[in-house]
């Protein structure tokens, strides 16, 4: 069985970065090993959340491991919450990733805004670490704070994208995916690119007319969970995106859903089958 390790904070309640990884990268087939950045009553999408940062904790935790000689087929590193944390992140690829799967996603920001806390500062520094990783896993706006370039709205088209992954590239990820492209009216797409072979992939389904906290995390870790297990990049988006599509029919659905998170449970027994 293969064995990763994912680094990202906990909410208790709301369906976002570990409690979403997590269950997933185990539905797949894949141990699982975790390292919490923080943990939160709820995720920020709720009011008065309690938050207790777990920073002083990882440094413990890979030096027991090493003492115990564990190892990784991957690292997957989603929501971070400091330049410590950052660094943190670079000694571990430099002690337990020489020749496994890099995986980061650089979860900071969205809809042209950096979330709450983060800098431009930190966005550069981000970009560092996508540097040392096998696979990034952007939006748009992650993207062009890595490069330190201005959001352009909906003001683009396929040439602006496939220059952005270019230079994405060039920062060190040997490949580089794109979420939540819209250059083809009424769809949203997730666009891949190989640095290798200089080979671009698109796959583009259905916009929902919805959003929901969360789904960026679905989306990135059955992706990572596909790649480990051997998929091609262009296989593990194609199944990544339909799960993360399927997940939020299946919340809009019921007419009594949640707002914090959408229901990726149900969707399950859809992935084991086309995860074969």
């Amino acid at each position: 069985m293969k064995r990763i390790v994912t680094i990202q904070d906990i909410s208790c309640v709301g369906k976002c970065s570990l409690t979403v990884a997590l269950p997933i990268i185990s539905a797949m087939g894949i141990e699982s090993a975790i390292i919490p950045t923080a943990v939160l009553s709820t995720h920020t999408g709720f009011k008065n959340f309690t938050f207790h940062d777990l920073t002083g904790e990882i440094s413990k935790i890979t030096s027991h491991w090493k003492e115990q000689n564990i190892g990784f087929d991957g690292i997957y590193t989603g929501y971070l919450g400091s330049f410590e944390q950052l660094d943190l992140m670079k000694e571990l690829f430099k002690d337990f990733g020489k020749g496994k799967t890099l995986f980061v996603d650089p979860c900071m920001a969205d809809n042209g805004k950096l979330y709450p806390g983060f800098t431009r500062e930190f966005a550069l520094a981000m970009a560092k670490l996508c540097g040392l990783a096998d696979v990034i896993c952007p939006n748009i706006t992650e993207a062009t704070l890595l490069l330190d370039k201005p959001y352009p709205g909906d003001e683009y088209d396929e040439k602006y994208i496939k220059n952005l992954m270019e230079e994405l590239a060039k920062l060190g990820s040997k490949k580089v995916i794109l979420k939540g492209v819209g250059y083809k009216k009424g769809l949203c797409g997730v666009i891949t690119f190989d640095s290798a072979t200089g080979a671009f992939s698109e796959y583009f389904h259905e916009l929902i007319p919805a959003k929901f906290h969360g789904t960026g995390d679905i989306f990135a870790s059955v992706a990572f969970s596909a790649v480990v297990l051997g998929k091609s990049l262009e296989e593990a988006v194609k199944l990544a995106a339909d799960f993360t599509v399927l997940s939020i029919k299946k919340t809009m659905a019921h007419t009594d859903h949640n707002w914090y998170g959408v229901d990726f449970e149900s969707a399950f027994p859809w992935l084991l089958q086309n995860l074969q």
